[in-house]
């Protein structure tokens, strides 16, 4: 078996097999691209994304800089917003449903190493993909470790490390990430307040 297709397949390769070596050299090369572009040249930009990803939206804007290892894995719905400094290592499959807000310097790990160093200096790792809904929102800084899947309509507090499921419908915060409260029709009209007296 290829270590491309153990990798896809969720178990143990190595990264520095031939092949996956030469696909993230192929994708560093039009991130590079892609990084490099004057703003104005959107429509490159948009082009070198759908050429990278698996899947896009129509309607999508990734601010540079951006990183990913392969591309391919990553999948994206409509309305699709990353901002300024996104890092997605995508190892395994990384879904992100429509109208997805992510913030400056989230990270989204698909990645895993054993924790046995003699197993783990062999260069053997593993990588579980990562699932978010529609509608969600990763505050700055936010990290979304492997395995993770994020609910529809949730939004994730700044700085906060996501190492579990997180539900449809509620604010999670925290390190590590855990569920505050539930979103409410309170939230349409006092949004402002809410914020600034929890």
């Amino acid at each position: 078996m290829k270590e491309k297709d153990k990798m896809l397949e969720g178990k143990p390769y190595r990264a520095f097999g031939e092949e996956l070596v030469a696909e993230r050299q192929a994708a560093k090369e039009l991130i590079f691209e892609f990084n490099a572009l004057h703003p104005s040249k959107i429509e490159q930009r948009d082009k070198i994304i759908k050429r990278l990803f698996g899947k896009t939206g129509k309607n999508f804007i990734i601010e540079p800089p951006f990183r990913c290892d392969y591309g391919y894995n990553i999948s994206i719905g409509e309305n699709f917003y990353a901002n300024y400094n996104c890092t997605i290592i995508d190892c395994a499959r990384v879904t992100i449903g429509d109208n997805a807000f992510i913030a400056p310097n989230v990270s989204l790990f698909t990645a895993e190493h054993p924790i046995h160093p003699d197993i783990r200096n062999d260069q053997l790792e593993y990588a579980i993909p990562i699932s978010i809904g529609n509608n969600v929102w990763l505050g700055g800084g936010a990290i979304v470790n492997p395995g993770v899947t994020i609910g529809d309509n949730t939004v994730i507090g700044s700085g906060s490390v996501v190492t579990k499921d997180i539900p449809a419908n509620v604010i999670a915060v925290g390190n590590p990430c855990r569920v505050k409260r539930k979103i409410t029709e309170k939230d349409k009209t006092n949004f402002l307040e809410m914020l600034y007296n929890e």
